[in-house]
């Protein structure tokens, strides 16, 4: 195992570690902030960043080539390089932290910004409430943990409200819900007063503790065989175990 570290000002401690063919982002503690597959880079590594993709569920697979994905939080840039190499979207992710996009620039093969790829070095929360980005976003990232990971840096109401603001009427935006507290519920809670409890979904845990919840700007319940077939074009087309994804995700209300 190797680690190597850049050192951002006021902000936490950058650092990658390695372990057979995967290389991991960390923020100066253990806790594994993301991760890559050093023989397939822009393939997802993780099951629960896999699971951020389940808004692909309710886009239509042949009009999802030039949407836009936003990230907030870039984590090692699993989700931008995907949506931007993979599923051919125009990227946006919105980052605090300079040295984390040093280190998916340095050691993580993100791309350098282009006509389709953007990094914004800001507050996440207040960077989404400018007028730019209201209305534009189709599929919505949100994965903002501190070095600690304990629980989420923003999860308020308000923030949830204004992350809905973002996403077009056929948008979602997923959550990783992660914690070592019980603040699942607290923060499930808020995203039901900002969306409608109609507009959520969400998995069961994977193993090491992730919830990913899904929260639609347009509230839908497609029909199980309509999911079903959309999944399996999602696995066929994009490598993601979809189909698994149906087993295990799940609305809040019926």
């Amino acid at each position: 195992m190797t680690f190597l570290k850049y050192k951002a000002i006021e902000l936490p401690e950058v650092n990658f570690s390695e372990n057979g063919q995967s290389r991991y982002l960390h923020l100066g503690t253990p806790w594994i902030q993301g991760a890559m597959n050093l023989k397939a880079p822009f393939d997802l590594d993780l099951e629960y960043i896999q699971r951020m993709m389940a808004g692909l569920l309710f886009l239509k697979s042949s009009s999802v080539a030039g949407r836009h994905a936003m990230q907030l939080g870039l984590g090692a840039a699993s989700l931008t390089k995907f949506c931007y190499k993979k599923l051919q979207l125009t990227c946006t992710a919105i980052e605090l932290n300079p040295g984390v996009l040093h280190a998916c620039r340095g050691w993580f093969r993100l791309p350098e910004d282009g006509p389709r790829m953007r990094v914004i070095i800001a507050d996440a929360a207040k960077e989404i409430q400018k007028n730019e980005w209201q209305g534009t976003v189709d599929i919505l990232h949100v994965d903002l943990y501190d070095h600690e990971a304990a629980a989420p840096v923003l999860d308020s109401v308000d923030f949830y409200k204004n992350c809905r603001a973002l996403l077009t009427d056929e948008g979602t935006m997923t959550v990783n819900l992660f914690g070592r507290t019980s603040s699942y519920e607290k923060s499930l809670a808020k995203i039901a007063k900002a969306f409608g409890e109609d507009a959520l979904w969400a998995f069961k845990p994977t193993r090491e503790g992730n919830t990913v919840v899904l929260a639609q700007r347009t509230p839908l319940r497609p029909k199980s065989d309509v999911l079903l077939a959309q999944a399996e074009i999602i696995e066929s087309r994009f490598g993601l175990p979809a189909t698994k994804w149906l087993k295990v995700l799940k609305p809040l209300q019926k």
